[in-house]
């Protein structure tokens, strides 16, 4: 990645993350674990809000809304795209359409729903026109809005599903097909994150749903090994 892009991505998770701690009531060095329900679903509403609301960037201009994000607000699991597509415009929710049915279909594969226990969301919260790749300036405006869902939220695990949301929550310019099955860390909770796929790709590329059942697998397995130590 070129770096002028690598430090517009940094920045926008650095300056952030002191946002992030206040909004989630956590400490640096000691996050509070479990925020009173009605306070936590405050801080939630309000950053919909602003989500929603928001003209940071010139993709508020041709949008049809905001796409914040869908789940609970505490999940293990966060799975994170690249931005909406023209359904998720229209809908307001993520990974909807028949990328969205490949995700649903691959996630109760490991016993997931975005119903009861992942947290779904999108690097970008606003479509970009005709479904392009995000700009950085873009993403350097949006990112701030995922770090402070994810202080929220507290996953165990994230789960980045492809190149574009790889890239970017790594600040890397380093190919999908090597950052898969490997164990990456993001923030300052140093939360593990494997990269995977896109739904869309697999549908376009069907031959490689195997090796996205075994990126999978491996996310399963380092959840499930998080899970052990931290009982």
């Amino acid at each position: 990645m070129h770096p002028q892009r690598r430090m517009q991505y940094l920045e926008a998770i650095g300056i952030d993350l002191w946002v992030a701690r206040r909004d989630s009531g956590a400490r640096a060095a000691a996050p509070d674990p479990s925020p009173a329900p009605a306070e936590t679903a405050a801080r939630w509403e309000a950053l919909r809000s602003e989500v929603l609301k928001c003209t940071r960037c010139p993709l508020h201009i041709t949008r049809t809304q905001g796409v914040f994000g869908v789940g609970p607000s505490r999940a293990d699991w966060l799975v994170i795209g690249e931005a909406p597509g023209a359904e998720e415009d229209r809908r307001g929710e993520p990974f909807v359409g028949a990328a969205g049915q490949l995700l649903d279909a691959m996630l109760r594969a490991i016993g997931l729903d975005r119903r009861t226990n992942v947290y779904i969301a999108n690097v970008l919260k606003s479509r970009p026109p005709g479904n392009r790749d995000p700009r950085p300036e873009e993403v350097a405006a949006c990112l701030p809005y995922l770090v402070r869902q994810i202080a929220l939220l507290q996953p165990k695990i994230m789960l980045a599903v492809g190149r574009i949301a790889a890239q970017n929550l790594l600040a890397t310019g380093v190919p999908l097909g090597r950052l898969r099955g490997q164990v990456h860390r993001f923030g300052e909770l140093n939360t593990p994150l494997v990269v995977t796929y896109h739904p869309a790709y697999l549908l376009r590329t069907p031959a490689d749903k195997r090796k996205a059942w075994e990126d999978l697998k491996f996310a399963r397995s380092v959840y499930q090994q998080r899970a052990k130590r931290s009982d």
